[in-house]
């Protein structure tokens, strides 16, 4: 029996998202992109319509519109099945593209020139449009520098190699690579799911999103504690982003979740922190600790703001210097496909992201398990998580040198 849903793309934003159709027949669903847009707030999700309500005037029209589509599929279906035909995706969604997107209407787009117009119109958070855009300059680059169309069809397995040994030929990083290719694929993905893309070979195992693992840096213990115990009185800019940092070093949150805490957030008589991640949407609660008390009784109950990540790295750095965390680190990434190492003061390296990541390596040092630690971070594979642990082979050894195996 065949089924019609509707969905909103991005349920919780805070700005208008594109309106799915879900069509499911024998086993298979058509996922396709109605081309309207709403504010999650219109929508009502049981009903799968907009809210009839004064503050969405065209709720009457926009309604119309999804029940005309509706129809469509269906009849689309229909026909196939009284035809006699092999009902597939493809069809399904080639038929429905000419009644909701006519003739007239629809444009010969390129990967570059959709990626472009995709991110016109998209209601991602900045950091994500910033790399969006950087891949797409990756790509305009490439396509001039090679005289190549880069049509939809073209990005196989042959595009991705000479992509990447492209961007390896110009010194950048792995990791970087790996970035943009990953960025390639959520284009693709998205003119798959707009019915624009027919080629799946961005798919292919092959066209893999390559990484490395990065030597970057944790706080130990003893290292945050010379950071809370530095004398700040007299620089209320630094004060601030010591204490934020101190807090994300002790919560595991990260800064854009620590910017939304307010009493609403505390539990348990205050002994617990209860919040909904921003990035992943993700509950999670994580004990008060001694320090973030402290800290709380220090600004009132109110967790001191922060400011741009960048201002706030800079200030990092600064504050690190002054509680002397200056030993050297050799840090090792590949660059033109060749391994590079670079010699680092250890403040020079620090971000508010060290706070996260020393958070979760301080735990697991501490021998408490993987599980629990995820539960607060709000991490859901072990694979995700072991990448924030900073642990040197001394380290691991010293941790297994109470065990019974070695007793």
């Amino acid at each position: 029996m065949a089924s019609v849903s509707f969905v909103l793309k991005e349920p919780n934003s805070k700005e208008e998202t594109l309106v799915y159709l879900l069509f499911r027949f024998s086993n298979s669903k058509l996922k396709f992109s109605t081309g309207e847009k709403i504010l999650p707030k219109f929508w009502n999700p049981e009903k799968q319509k907009a809210k009839e309500t004064k503050q969405f005037p065209e709720f009457p029209e926009f309604n119309s519109r999804l029940d005309n589509i509706e129809k469509w599929i269906k009849s689309i279906y229909r026909k196939l099945l009284n035809d006699e035909e092999e009902i597939t995706l493809d069809k399904l969604r080639a038929e429905l593209t000419k009644k909701v997107k006519p003739q007239a209407e629809v444009k010969k787009l390129d990967l570059i020139a959709f990626a472009d117009e995709l991110i016109k119109n998209t209601s991602k958070k900045p950091n994500t449009v910033k790399n969006y855009k950087q891949a797409l300059v990756k790509l305009k680059e490439f396509k001039e520098a090679k005289r190549k169309p880069l049509e939809f069809e073209s990005i196989n397995l042959e595009f991705y190699n000479d992509f990447t040994k492209y961007l390896q030929e110009r010194g950048f990083s792995i990791n970087s690579i790996g970035g943009f290719i990953k960025n390639i694929k959520v284009f693709m993905n998205e003119a798959t799911d707009r019915g624009l893309n027919k080629n799946l070979e961005y798919l292919n195992k092959r066209f893999r999103v390559i990484e490395e693992h990065s030597d970057t840096i944790y706080l130990t213990q003893e290292e945050i504690t010379k950071i809370y115990e530095l004398d700040l009185s007299e620089n209320s800019r630094l004060e601030r982003v010591r204490d934020l940092f101190i807090v994300g070093c002790n919560t595991g949150l990260r800064f854009s979740d620590l910017n939304q805490i307010n009493s609403d957030n505390f539990i348990s008589n205050g002994s617990q922190i209860k919040v909904k991640t921003e990035k992943t949407g993700e509950t999670v609660i994580i004990p008060v600790g001694k320090r973030v008390k402290e800290i709380l009784d220090k600004y009132k109950g109110v967790l001191p703001n922060s400011i741009s990540n960048q201002k706030m790295n800079d200030y990092l750095k600064e504050i690190c210097e002054l509680a002397e965390l200056c030993e050297s680190v050799l840090v090792s990434i590949t660059k033109g496909g060749k391994k590079v190492q670079e010699s680092f003061k250890k403040h020079e390296l620090i971000s508010t992201h060290t706070a996260r990541r020393s958070f979760a390596t301080n735990l697991y040092l501490a021998d408490v398990p993987s599980i629990t630690i995820m539960k607060m971070t709000g991490h859901k594979t072990e694979k995700a998580f072991l990448k924030y642990i900073r642990l040197t082979q001394e380290q691991n050894a010293q941790k297994l040198v109470n065990h019974p195996f070695f007793n």
